[in-house]
C-alpha cells in the first residue's frame, strides 16, 4: 500500500485547508485510516482516525470540533478538513493506514503499518 498526502500550504489563523491522502496498491484491507502530525521539535501525534464504514471517527482533543476526517473508498481517498486553524496547528501532517479495525480507537503510531510522506501545514498568526 502506498499513501500520498497533499493539500498542505500556508494559511492565516482562522482559515481552512483540506488535506487529501491518495491510497494505492492493496487497499482492500485498509480498515482504518488516520492522520497524524509532527511539529518541529515535537513527537508525532495523533490527529484523527476513521473506520472502514466511516461511522466511527475519533479526534485528538486539540482538534475536535475544528477538524473533520472523511474517506471515499471508491476513490481510495481520505480527507482531513481543517477549519479555524491556529498557529499551533503548524506541522507536517501524515496519513496512515491500518489493517486492524481496532486501530480506529488507538492514538498510537504503532497501530498503523503504512505511512505517507507528509505534507506541511503552516498557520501564520
Amino acid at each position: 500500500v502506498q499513501l500520498q498526502a497533499s493539500g498542505g500550504g500556508l494559511v492565516q489563523a482562522g482559515g481552512s485547508l483540506r488535506l487529501s491522502c491518495a491510497a494505492s496498491g492493496r487497499t482492500y484491507n485498509m480498515h482504518v485510516m488516520g492522520w497524524f502530525r509532527q511539529a518541529p521539535g515535537k513527537e508525532r501525534e495523533f490527529v484523527g482516525s476513521i473506520n472502514r464504514s466511516g461511522v466511527r471517527k475519533y479526534y485528538a482533543d486539540s482538534v475536535r470540533g475544528r477538524f473533520t476526517i472523511s474517506r471515499d473508498d471508491a476513490k481510495n481517498m481520505v480527507y482531513l478538513q481543517m477549519n479555524s486553524l491556529k498557529p499551533e496547528d503548524t506541522a507536517v501532517y501524515y496519513c496512515a493506514a491500518a489493517t486492524d479495525s481496532r486501530a480506529v480507537i488507538s492514538t498510537g503510531r504503532d497501530a498503523y503499518g503504512y505511512w505517507g510522506q507528509g505534507t506541511l501545514v503552516t498557520v501564520s498568526s
